[in-house]
């Protein structure tokens, strides 16, 4: 695979929706029983508004960024895109070496805990990842019934689904591999202002500034590493989103040795000094990276 294969997502577009449908579609390609989960949750009611009640309070009450249905659409097909690239170096998902099952169900896994992961913010932001895994549970429990009949195969798939959204934050860090693709995920969507940290509209700090800096997250193949995660900035200050929401997250998990992080400051912007050219996640640090050290 070309080194520049894979999901790229740029807030401009106005079909970022589409586009991450898109690509979860592509990705669950050969793998029927996630691709049945995908289309029951895609249209399923109780579903739809779970999401539209936690962008209610993450946006009307407490005036962050969205949380709802097209941020966990963003995240799931981020998280999909490196399962996939993760499968073609030979890497298995934890489901899968522990013999619980198959990739299709890694997969499945994948995708429920990324799409659920935000749950919790219909009741509150605070603890809402722990409060994910109590609005979640029944709703997969209800959705996995008709797949899995077998009531120990699906304790494991919800065992799975369960800890990816408890540790999509990262704290505490992702157990499984599954887990740290939901974690990574989540972190993707952080494009022209999408990124998840909070900041109040219409001030100037560092993080709606930062925040504004990404211009483009792309995943790929890396040219070290299984997968790296490209993100293009419009000025250096995007490294603040870079370093203190996306590292993290990724060091947090099992996936961290397998993972490539790489910020670049485009050259086609005028207007601002250009401090630093690009950087690259050198376990605890970042060291100086230029776009033509592949």
């Amino acid at each position: 695979m070309e080194p520049d294969i894979g999901i790229a997502l740029t807030a401009e577009e106005p079909d970022l929706s589409r586009r991450s449908i898109t690509a979860i579609e592509e990705n669950l390609a050969g793998k029927p029983k996630a691709l049945a989960m995908w289309n029951q949750i895609s249209d399923d009611d109780e579903i739809r508004e779970i999401w539209n009640m936690a962008d209610f309070i993450a946006t009307k009450k407490l005036g962050m960024n969205d949380h709802g249905r097209t941020h966990a659409q963003v995240a799931t097909a981020s998280a999909l895109t490196m399962l996939n690239l993760l499968e073609e170096s030979f890497i298995d998902p934890d489901f899968v070496i522990a013999g619980f099952g198959d990739p299709d169900d890694a997969a499945l896994i994948v995708l429920v805990a990324t799409l659920f992961h935000d749950f919790g913010n219909m009741v509150h932001r605070t603890d809402h990842a722990d409060i994910s895994v109590g609005v979640a549970q029944p709703v997969i429990d209800r959705l996995l019934a008709g797949m899995y009949p077998d009531p120990v195969y699906r304790t494991r798939i919800r065992s799975f689904i369960l800890s990816g959204i408890y540790t999509h934050h990262g704290e505490p860090r992702p157990l499984t591999i599954e887990s740290a693709l939901v974690c990574i995920g989540d972190s993707t969507d952080m494009t022209k202002g999408r990124g998840r940290a909070a900041f109040e509209r219409g001030s100037i700090s560092i993080h709606s500034v930062s925040a504004l800096s990404i211009v483009r997250v792309e995943i790929r193949k890396g040219a070290q590493k299984p997968l790296e995660l490209h993100i293009t900035m419009s000025n250096s200050a995007g490294i603040y989103q870079v370093q203190e929401i996306l590292a993290p997250k990724v060091r947090a998990g099992p996936l961290a040795e397998h993972v490539d992080v790489i910020a670049v400051t485009s050259t086609s912007q005028v207007g601002e000094e250009q401090i630093v050219e690009g950087i690259r996640m050198a376990g605890s640090k970042f060291v100086p990276f230029r776009d033509n050290e592949q």
